[in-house]
């Protein structure tokens, strides 16, 4: 039989895993949404987070394909047919979680769900496909649980809102450079926010450790998308555009159960509507004129994760997980298959304070990207490459003050 110390001390490291798989999701997805430390015992939890990713996707045998705006067609030898897709970057999430009144538990946070950073330049044969892309979210929630007395544990019910901020820009070549002209470099900036919901519920039965919680998050409609679109540098105007897109909505379940003194199994499946975000058109202001488009063709998302842990003492506890991603791109693009080891561990010096580390090594499975139609679109009419199975790595670190 499973303790309630090990509740309260193993289920930290846990949480610390699942949330860091998260961060190698496919789509746009960075940190997701992650209400762990709602679960917490303590009467108030405070608690930050922040995971440094390393993608190492390398691009090769690309080919320039539509010469009117590519580099084979002005005379630089038509680009380096080799890139180096992926940024590192660094995530975070901080959340401070109390207990209300008799049964009412709610937390505060902040995170960063969505995300991109790929930059492969401006000298490789697919720079008319990208330059440089990169988003950023802040998102800014409340979220409350009721729970009671439901058979030999506790039912609990999950509710609760956030705002979210999503921004970013993309620089691709709009049309070879010549020597009266500048660059051909073409700059797009856009920025927009809405509001969300989330539901769920949850079974706990703690004398085991137990606990099953399902919870949805709903999309954001991002309604009013504004920016603008650079193109100074080709024919020397400015445009000021606007645009609507929905993030994804998302549903996840989540396991755990101690299966032996001091041992606990653990495992989560969600599912990302993904397939929301495919060609995304940029009008310019005032007029229904699309002056570009954001093209992703994506497909949902699915990541199953699972793993096991153990305590070792009142201080120490470690966890080891493994996680697939099912990858969103369908034959344009680079978000293939992911599969990934994840080790953490974790510290308690006192009562009053956790501290955890964790790390992670995977593997980017294979493929290409190129012309392709989907849902009646056709993408990749710019650039085609292929890439191999690449490495990725990443590394936490996560603290807990409990009141």
């Amino acid at each position: 039989m499973a303790t309630k110390t090990l509740s309260v001390g193993l289920l930290a490291v846990i949480a610390a895993g699942l949330w860091q798989s998260c961060a190698l999701a496919g789509g746009l997805e960075r940190g997701g949404y992650n209400i762990d430390l709602l679960f917490d015992p303590s009467t108030v939890t405070a608690e930050g987070n922040t995971v440094y990713v390393m993608p190492d996707r390398k691009l090769k045998d690309v080919k320039d394909i539509n010469r009117l705006n590519g580099l084979g067609s002005n005379g630089r030898g038509g680009g380096t047919t080799t890139a180096k897709d992926s940024e590192s970057y660094a995530n975070s999430r901080f959340g401070i979680k109390a207990a209300i009144g008799s049964g009412f538990d709610c937390l505060i946070d902040y995170s960063q769900p969505w995300g991109a950073h790929t930059n492969p330049g401006a000298n490789w044969a697919g720079a008319n496909e990208n330059i440089e892309t990169k988003i950023k979210s802040d998102n800014y929630a409340a979220t409350c649980s009721y729970r009671f007395d439901a058979g030999p544990g506790q039912l609990r019910v999950i509710g609760g809102g956030f705002y979210q901020e999503v921004s970013g820009f993309k620089d691709r070549l709009v049309a070879p450079a010549f020597a009266s002209m500048g660059n051909g470099i073409g700059h797009l900036q856009l920025s927009g926010d809405g509001w969300g919901w989330r539901a769920g519920m949850a079974y706990e039965i703690p004398q085991y450790a137990f606990r099953a919680s399902l919870v949805y998050n709903s999309q954001v409609k991002l309604d009013n998308i504004t920016g603008t679109l650079d193109l100074s540098q080709f024919n020397g105007r400015t445009f000021n555009v606007y645009g609507s897109q929905a993030m994804p909505d998302s549903l996840e379940l989540k396991l755990q159960s101690g299966i032996a003194p001091d041992w606990l199994a653990f495992g989560s499946a969600k599912w990302v509507n993904w397939s929301v975000m495919q060609k995304v058109p940029f009008y310019i202001a005032g007029t229904n004129t699309v002056a570009t488009t954001l093209d992703l063709g994506y497909r949902d998302g699915v990541t199953l994760n699972g793993g096991i842990g153990h305590k070792f003492n009142d201080q120490w506890s470690a966890a080891a997980s493994l996680s697939w991603d099912r990858g969103t791109s369908q034959g344009y693009g680079t978000q293939t298959d992911t599969w990934a080891l994840g080790v953490a561990v974790a510290y308690a010096p006192t009562k009053n304070v956790e501290l955890r580390l964790a790390g992670l090594l995977g593997v980017m499975t294979s493929g290409k990207s190129g012309p392709v139609v989907i849902n009646n679109e056709t993408y990749g009419t710019d650039a085609s490459y292929r890439f191999g199975n690449d490495l990725l790595s990443a590394v936490s670190a996560n603290l807990k003050v409990k009141f």
